[in-house]
């Protein structure tokens, strides 16, 4: 049995779209954080950091975006979301480990950190269709990055057409379709 922990918009987007592609049954658990539910003592017993997501596998937790993309990805192989061959793998996980340490933080440390990281982002994605060979959970968590920041900073489509053209690509996917219809139905409420 899987549970996600999830509240809308954050970064517990991106397992949230991986189920869907993976197309698993699972349990959804809204955390509300209008009301601070992630503060409270029974969503620490889960996850002590009172973060989202919280990926809850046969009653143990999971946590941090990549590892519950890495789980889904290895967990359900028939949704292709991991390429084969170790280069492929470790490219993935390179995009997994930039997003997380370079890309996620810049929105911690101020609008020009977060204005810096996104040309190095438009670089690396290279005009491909996908962040590596083929669509992947890297895809997926470039994604619900770029899309928060395009939509609350409107990002100019001319200083980053790839990143813009691989975020029409993601919102084409029936998984992202359905995550978002889900989470906007719920309503966001994004921590500052």
């Amino acid at each position: 049995m899987l549970t996600l922990f999830f509240a809308p918009g954050a970064s517990s987007m991106a397992p949230h779209i991986a189920l869907h592609e993976a197309g698993e049954a699972f349990e959804s658990r809204p955390v509300d954080f209008g009301r601070k539910e992630q503060r409270e003592a029974a969503f620490h017993a889960i996850n002590p950091e009172g973060k989202v997501p919280v990926l809850v596998i046969d009653g143990r937790p999971l946590t941090e975006v990549a590892g519950i993309l890495f789980y889904i990805a290895r967990a359900f192989p028939k949704a292709e979301l991991l390429p084969a061959g170790a280069e492929a793998e470790a490219q993935v996980v390179s995009w997994m480990s930039f997003i997380a340490s370079t890309v996620h933080p810049a929105r911690r440390q101020g609008l020009d950190a977060v204005k810096a990281v996104w040309p190095i982002a438009e670089q690396k994605l290279g005009g491909r269709e996908w962040a590596v060979e083929r669509y992947s959970i890297a895809d997926i968590h470039l994604f619900r990055l770029f899309w928060r920041v395009s939509n609350s900073l409107k990002l100019p489509r001319e200083e980053y057409p790839g990143l813009y053209a691989h975020y029409d690509r993601m919102m084409e996917r029936p998984a992202v379709k359905k995550t978002v219809a889900i989470e906007s139905a719920i309503g966001y409420v994004l921590p500052a």
